[in-house]
């Protein structure tokens, strides 16, 4: 990085820089335990000679235990893609309005979680609801081991709740669900024949018209023939800009369905996906009416403060419950 040049392009400039925030998060921790360990041992010495320096050393293990639980989660995403960023899909279930404003509330729990940890978040596309929300949207979220984190979060989330599109202010149940692909390097062996297997499709962006509208077919949605697989993306005016947005998000999608082959548990669960709604498996409920709570159907972690998980914050609560859960079953 100090290298003359190393700034002059920019794209290869900020893989690097990726890379090494990487590296720092896995060995900076490895590093403060090897010097806490160190500390641990000079007081433990100092304790044999003076009884005060018991507190001491109780408050410095509380901080081992702390630091040792943050190695052990980066432990337990030991797959290549973990340290990936994410592409994470928002999709609307049953539940009408409501179901279109519940997949917009978690859209932004998940891009508010991503700011709060100082990651990248950018929109990718959009498709809004008839009346409020959206039917469905597709954000990236950029920093380490972020899709190894929200891999746990892939399936369908309940939502109960006065609605605030009823008149008679009646409880309404609403699905919408979550899934995930991992931005992976785009020099990984996946071929992709871009003339005989993709059919390209363009369309105008959505916006909120008046001077602001796009008066030109920039967005890109991409089919790949032999798997039917479809990714597109509008974020961009420029309509160069976002086929190589997509055709990354394809070389994601596809990289995904190979590992998923490679491992039949995981392919069987996502092969056989449920409805979403009624009848589908869920993986998480948020009650916020009569009673106030979030519960993971799987670890069984349950907090009561749904309102504060909506915005991003204690979802890692959640994250590392699912993670612990993960290998155990």
């Amino acid at each position: 990085m100090a290298a003359p040049g190393f700034w002059d392009d920019q794209e290869s400039a900020q893989k690097t820089t990726g890379e090494l925030s990487a590296l720092n998060g896995a060995l900076k921790p490895l590093a403060s335990l090897s010097r806490s360990a160190d500390d641990l041992e000079v007081l433990l010495e100092f304790a044999e000679e003076d009884d005060s320096a018991i507190r001491e050393i109780e408050q410095h293990i509380e901080l081992i235990e702390g630091d040792l639980e943050q190695v052990e989660l980066k432990a337990m995403m030991g797959e290549p893609e973990d340290i990936c960023g994410a592409y994470l899909k928002v999709q609307a279930g049953e539940g009408g309005t409501d179901a279109a404003d519940w997949a917009l509330m978690l859209l932004r729990m998940y891009a508010r979680w991503a700011e709060l940890k100082d990651f990248k978040v950018e929109e990718l596309d959009l498709s809004p609801g008839e009346e409020a929300g959206i039917r469905n949207a597709t954000i990236s979220i950029r920093g380490p081991y972020a899709y190894g984190s929200l891999k746990g979060e892939v399936g369908n989330h309940r939502l109960v709740r006065i609605s605030p599109f009823d008149s008679a202010g009646r409880r309404q149940t609403s699905f919408a669900a979550v899934d995930l692909m991992p931005i992976v390097d785009e020099n990984l062996d996946i071929e992709i024949n871009y003339e005989t297997d993709v059919r390209e499709d363009t369309y105008r962006s959505s916006g909120a018209g008046g001077q602001h509208v796009n008066k030109t077919d920039s967005a890109v949605r991409l089919t790949h023939l032999p798997s039917g697989e479809v990714v597109q993306c509008q974020n961009q005016r420029s309509q160069h800009k976002n086929r190589a947005e997509a055709r990354k998000m394809l070389t994601a999608r596809l990289y995904q369905i190979q590992k998923e082959e490679r491992d039949a548990e995981n392919a069987a669960k996502r092969g056989a996906k449920s409805r979403i709604g009624f009848g589908g498996e869920t993986i998480r409920h948020y009650v916020l009416h009569p009673d106030q709570y979030v519960k993971d159907t799987r670890s069984g972690h349950r907090t009561g403060q749904p309102d504060a998980i909506l915005n991003g914050e204690h979802l890692d609560g959640y994250i590392e419950a699912y993670l612990r859960w993960s290998i155990t079953t």
